[in-house]
C-alpha cells in the first residue's frame, strides 16, 4: 500500500511539473506574439532619437534571443532576433565606424570587425529556418544550384530570405579585402531574388535598396554593374521616394563615387536633408539617420572624390538631429 502511495505521489508530482512547464510554454509563446505581432517595432522605426533606440537596442535583442532559446520553432521570434542584429550592425556599428575618422585606424577596425561579427550573427540565426526547410541549402548553394535549394521557398520566407541575404552582404561590407567570403556572394544574390521573384514588392522597395548597394559598391568581376544600380534606384525611388531616403543615399555612396560624380553626390544629398522626417512616421528613425549620414558625407566631401568643381562647400551648420 506504501509503495503504492510513493509510485503515486510521483506520478502527481510529474504531472503538476508537466502541467507547469505547459502553463510556463503558454504564456512564453503569448508574450513572443505580443513581441512579435505587426506594429510592434513601431516603438523603434518611429523614434526621432538614434541614440535613445541605440543604447535600448542590445538589451531588446538579447530579450528576444533569450526568448527564443525557450522557444527555438516560433518563426516570428527568430525572425526579428536575427534582423535587430543586422539591424544593429548597420545603423549603430558599421555607420560609426564609416564616420570614424581614418586616422583613428584602431576604432575603425574594432567597429568593422564587431559588426561583421553580429552581421553573421544575426544571418545565422535566420539560416537555421530556411536550413529547417531545406537541410541541404547551403550544400545546393555552394555548389550554384541555386533554383533548386530555393524552390522550396514561398511568400511567407520572404522574411528570412531577405534579413539572411542583408546580413550576408553586410557582412562582407565590413571587410572587402575578404576574398574567400566574398566568392559566396552570389549565394547571398540568389536569396534576394528569390524574395524578388516571390514577393517583389517586400517591405516597399526593401529589394530595390539592396541592388542598389549590391550592384553599386561591387567591383565589375564580382557583379557590380552601375547600369543595374541605377534602374534599381529609380524604381525604388517611383515606390518609396514620398516616404524614405535611403536609395538617396545608396546612389549617392556607390554609383556617384564610382563615377566620380560629385555634382549628382551633392544633389542627392541635399535631398536627403531637405526631407521631412515626419512625412511617415513608420520611418522616422530611418530618414534622421539618413540625414546624420548625408550631412557628414557633403561635410567630407573631399574624402571621395578626386577633383571637385569648385562648387564643395560642406552643408550647413544647421542642427541635424
Amino acid at each position: 500500500m506504501e509503495k503504492k502511495m510513493k509510485i503515486g505521489i510521483a506520478a502527481l508530482l510529474a504531472l503538476l511539473f508537466a502541467a507547469s512547464c505547459s502553463v510556463e510554454k503558454l504564456a512564453l509563446k503569448k508574450v513572443a506574439g505580443m513581441m512579435t505581432s505587426p506594429g510592434s517595432g513601431g516603438v523603434f522605426t518611429q523614434d526621432n532619437d538614434p541614440e535613445l533606440v541605440g543604447d535600448a537596442l542590445p538589451f531588446a535583442i538579447k530579450l528576444y534571443e533569450t526568448l527564443l532559446t525557450s522557444l527555438p520553432d516560433h518563426e516570428g521570434l527568430r525572425l526579428v532576433t536575427g534582423s535587430l542584429y543586422i539591424t544593429y550592425a548597420n545603423a549603430f556599428i558599421q555607420t560609426p565606424a564609416d564616420m570614424t575618422p581614418k586616422r583613428d585606424l584602431e576604432t575603425r577596425e574594432f567597429l568593422f570587425r564587431r559588426a561583421k561579427n553580429l552581421y553573421l550573427r544575426g544571418r545565422d540565426i535566420l539560416l537555421v529556418h530556411l536550413e529547417k526547410k531545406n537541410p541541404a541549402l547551403m550544400d545546393q548553394l555552394k555548389n550554384r544550384r541555386y533554383r533548386e535549394a530555393l524552390a522550396v521557398f514561398g511568400r511567407q520566407d520572404a522574411g528570412f530570405l531577405y534579413w539572411t541575404a542583408l546580413g550576408w552582404v553586410g557582412a562582407f561590407g565590413t571587410d572587402p579585402f575578404d576574398m574567400k567570403f566574398g566568392l559566396t556572394l552570389p549565394q547571398a544574390a540568389s536569396l534576394m531574388e528569390r524574395v524578388h521573384q516571390v514577393d517583389p514588392g517586400y517591405d516597399q522597395a526593401a529589394v530595390e535598396l539592396f541592388y542598389i548597394y549590391y550592384y553599386g559598391s561591387l567591383p565589375e568581376y564580382m557583379g557590380g554593374d552601375l547600369k543595374k544600380a541605377r534602374e534599381h534606384f529609380e524604381r525604388a525611388k517611383t515606390v518609396s521616394g514620398e516616404t524614405n531616403t535611403s536609395h538617396l543615399v545608396a546612389l549617392a555612396v556607390t554609383v556617384c563615387v564610382k563615377e566620380q560624380n560629385a555634382a549628382e553626390f551633392r544633389d542627392l544629398l541635399s535631398q536627403v536633408l531637405k526631407f521631412d522626417a515626419d512625412r511617415l512616421p513608420d520611418n522616422r528613425l530611418v530618414n534622421v539617420l539618413n540625414r546624420r549620414k548625408a550631412k557628414w558625407l557633403l561635410d567630407n566631401i573631399d574624402d571621395f572624390f578626386i577633383e571637385l568643381d569648385g562648387n564643395s562647400e560642406p552643408a550647413g551648420q544647421e542642427d541635424i538631429q
